[in-house]
């Protein structure tokens, strides 16, 4: 097991791209640690498919265009952001760093970003909030009993979080083989923060000879009637991350929620499903041009970020780039990680001939599709 640098103070030298806080990060989170933040489930199919589809998917600059007002300001939620990235909710952040989501606020707040806190946090998101500016939006996972789903609801209102993600990929959560392998446990220091004074529900018990699977793990995975309850019981916007398919989308779009979250969840959930990326396009023309439309799983630069702008999203989440980025460097280095993406994502629509969001559309693409012989 390797023996982990602790977080730096300052920017290390050999930062010269977003992408390389991936590469730098090994000699900052320990094996076991970097195991379970990098890898996906199963045979790890969609976790290479979605760097894969990005690597395909290539920009088809314009000439001669005027770029001096350009800007990268978006409109989402009914609110002017100055950049089109936010901060994924991530998971048990005091893995990588000893004040964890803290840190991640922090850079946040220095930076007019976003922040999606998750349940998970290893840090209380009332303590996330006092930290983060004024975007501020709070990851929900549907809890055992809706005592504890509405209670963390509005300890999210209270805090002043402005939006609900509702996470709905996840009912069944293993842990990647990646990490198995390695023999990862939790820190016991490193706890689900949020969850600390819920009571633990009973474990299911499965009755001989039914499944483990349906009668046990799903047993209590929230349905279409649970988020229409869901949806009552808030007042923020709600938006559901984990959408793959055009129809559910349609279908929670005629619900009334506030917007969706392309992902397949960093390849973390089931393997084998497509590349966000490439769902993108068709969930876009399900729910129409002006439906709010975000993406994650595998952006590793500006030039990512601006083909999911392309292909249809109106802004992007930031996942695992973030922890690599706050082990190596704590707060700046997340700070530093979103200078630099704002930053590449500019020099790409410069380049592209693109002065503003709305410029940057389908007609920017060429998907080099593989073919067969």
């Amino acid at each position: 097991m390797n023996k982990p640098h602790p977080p730096l103070q300052q920017i290390p030298r050999e930062i010269l791209c977003a992408a390389d806080y991936e590469r730098l990060a090994p000699h900052f989170i320990a094996s076991p640690g970097l195991a379970y933040i990098a890898g996906g489930c199963a045979d790890e199919v969609t976790l290479a498919a979605n760097r894969q589809s990005f690597a395909r998917t290539q920009v088809l600059p314009r000439l001669l265009r005027d770029m001096h007002d350009g800007h990268t300001r978006c409109d989402l939620l009914g609110r002017t952001w100055a950049h089109p990235i936010l901060l994924a909710p991530v998971a048990y952040q005091r893995l990588v760093h000893p004040l964890g989501e803290l840190e991640t606020a922090r850079a946040a707040a220095a930076t007019d970003t976003c922040l999606v806190t998750s349940t998970l946090a290893s840090q209380k998101l009332e303590d996330v909030a006092q930290m983060a500016g004024a975007e501020r939006w709070f990851q929900l996972y549907v809890q055992p009993t809706q005592t504890a789903t509405v209670d963390l609801i509005k300890r999210a209102e209270m805090a002043g979080y402005t939006a609900l993600v509702v996470t709905l990929d996840t009912a069944i959560k293993l842990p990647s083989r990646r990490a198995q392998e390695v023999g990862f446990a939790m820190p016991p220091d490193v706890i689900e923060a949020n969850l600390a004074d819920y009571p633990v529900p009973p474990p299911i018990v499965v009755e001989p000879g039914a499944s483990r699977v349906f009668q046990g793990a799903m047993r209590q995975a929230p349905t279409w009637n649970d988020l229409a309850w869901l949806l009552g019981q808030t007042r923020l916007p709600v938006l559901v991350k984990g959408v793959l398919h055009p129809d559910d989308a349609t279908r929670l779009q005629a619900m009334g929620v506030a917007g969706l979250i392309v992902s397949n969840h960093g390849g973390r959930s089931l393997d084998g499903v497509p590349a966000s990326l490439d769902v993108l396009p068709r969930i876009r023309q399900a729910v129409g041009a002006d439906f709010p439309l975000l993406l994650d799983s595998g952006i590793r630069s500006g030039s990512d970020i601006f083909k999911a702008l392309a292909l249809g999203a109106d802004a992007v989440l930031i996942g695992r780039l973030q922890v690599y980025a706050l082990a190596v460097a704590g707060a700046l280095g997340v700070a530093h990680l979103l200078k630099l993406l704002r930053e590449e994502l500019e020099v790409c629509m410069a380049q592209a001939g693109c002065a503003r969001l709305a410029d940057i559309g389908p007609d920017m693409i060429y998907r080099h599709e593989a073919t067969s012989c």
